[in-house]
């Protein structure tokens, strides 16, 4: 049973990758005051919790009734990703903050911590290990995730503001790199099938 969890876990802990994900919260994170950033972390962890849950439940289902992939997925992330990546580079944090104040639900609860990979791996697991291993190993991981922003001013302490700010560019810089691999992949996966 334990071997059963770990095999479930270690490989969603590999696709959410919340330490990963770390210089992408703080660089959209950057301005916000603690009642925000802990505000963002809730909403972040309830939709990935709730977008995860549903997909493990429903994903094959809906993706059938819908005609779409998981390459559609990734592509349309992608884009999404891409376009936030480029507002965050171009516009000052302050201005950024302020004027999108959810962004708790997209990017970071979606997809960064629950995107293309995690849905993916879930239903794979889902089908190996069965729902309640998977929900469990899902949920633990997310959770982790959140436990991980949570901890950031710490972080953020220690990078001090001009550090931060590089980390802030830096990751705009990296969510555009992110998101051109994801429209990529989708769209190798989609003409090879067409090929």
């Amino acid at each position: 049973m334990l071997e059963d969890f770990l095999l479930c876990f270690v490989p969603l802990f590999i696709t959410v990758d919340a330490i990963g994900v770390l210089p992408l919260f703080i660089g959209l994170t950057t301005g916000m005051d603690t009642p925000q950033r802990h505000r963002l972390i809730r909403h972040s962890v309830v939709t990935a919790l709730i977008v995860a849950s549903g997909f493990l439940f429903l994903g094959e289902w809906l993706m059938h009734l819908l005609s779409i992939t998981i390459n559609d997925f990734m592509i349309a992330g992608g884009i999404l990703l891409f376009l936030i990546s480029l507002s965050d580079a171009i516009m000052p944090e302050k201005s950024r903050r302020e004027a999108d104040p959810g962004i708790g639900v997209v990017p970071i609860g979606i997809p960064l911590i629950v995107g293309p990979a995690v849905l993916t791996t879930s239903l794979i697991l889902h089908r190996q290990y069965g729902p309640v291993l998977t929900i469990i190993a899902l949920a633990l991981n997310i959770l982790i995730a959140g436990l991980v922003f949570w901890l950031s001013p710490w972080i953020y302490r220690f990078l001090g503001k001009n550090g931060a700010r590089v980390v802030s560019k830096l990751a705009a810089i990296l969510l555009a790199a992110i998101a051109v691999r994801m429209i990529r992949q989708g769209l190798t996966a989609v003409l090879s099938q067409t090929a």
